[in-house]
């Protein structure tokens, strides 16, 4: 455990010196402040109330769960695996005592961390613009289903993510693996409308799957069958892509 909280704090480091958590933050902040202007527009210059206080911060998580939030993990995914063996700062790591599993663990807890800080930052700027531009709309149960869909989004992307993961430990040119990791995104999300029978074991077709639990109705096998897909493929990416990252020359 020594060796991996030194692995862990030295990941943590890193991540925060990334200027792509800095670029993350400003285009968070650019994607809340245009839906609020577009929501503000719209009510005021055509007298509709579009949503809530409460109702925003969901408007925007549909919106950055299919842009910008799978964007920035794979750069990071990227960065940690595929930016680190082609600067040959990972030999520098392994060097030090300890296992591989400890580094690969301690990479891809700070990558959730990442995406986990980024949801909580969308969240809490959401919720502060509804509050601000329409307090007059705000419930406790309103407030309850936006902590409820921000943190159920966190889990079918952090295992997209494991996704780039495994094909950073595959794929040695990091160029090749953004590509090839859009046309995953681009693939299911295609497949999953094809094949709407199947669209669960797309992960990228869950990415909403917040509104199953947040509907007047609440579908309890399907959500268990969700639950039951999001662990069982987080659990194989992992240990795939450890598997290929300890057989991995570095």
């Amino acid at each position: 455990m020594v060796g991996f909280k030194a692995a862990f704090m030295n990941e943590s480091v890193k991540l925060l010196k990334k200027k792509k958590i800095m670029a993350a933050a400003i285009l968070s902040i650019l994607a809340v402040m245009i839906g609020q202007i577009a929501v503000t527009t719209i009510k005021h210059g055509l007298g509709l109330r579009v949503v809530g206080s409460v109702e925003f911060p969901i408007a925007v998580l549909s919106f950055v769960t299919y842009t910008l939030l799978p964007l920035f993990a794979v750069f990071i995914a990227i960065d940690m695996f595929n930016g680190e063996s082609s600067s040959n700062t990972m030999k520098i790591t392994l060097l030090r005592p300890v296992s591989r599993f400890g580094v690969f663990t301690a990479k891809v807890l700070n990558l959730a961390l990442f995406i986990a800080g980024n949801l909580l930052f969308i969240m809490v700027l959401s919720l502060l613009a509804g509050f601000i531009f329409n307090p007059s709309s705000a419930s406790f149960i309103g407030i309850v289903k936006v902590f409820v869909s921000y943190g159920l989004t966190f889990f079918p992307v952090f295992v997209f993510a494991l996704i780039v993961v495994l094909l950073s430990n595959l794929i040695q040119g990091g160029l090749a693996v953004f590509f090839l990791s859009i046309l995953v995104f681009i693939g299911f999300n295609f497949l999953g409308i094809v094949f709407s029978s199947y669209s669960s074991f797309f992960i990228t077709s869950m990415f909403d799957w917040y509104t199953l639990w947040i509907s007047e109705s609440i579908n309890v096998f399907k959500i268990s069958r969700q639950i039951l897909i999001i662990f069982g493929c987080g659990i194989m990416l992992f240990t795939m892509g450890y598997y290929l990252f300890d057989r991995k020359d570095i």
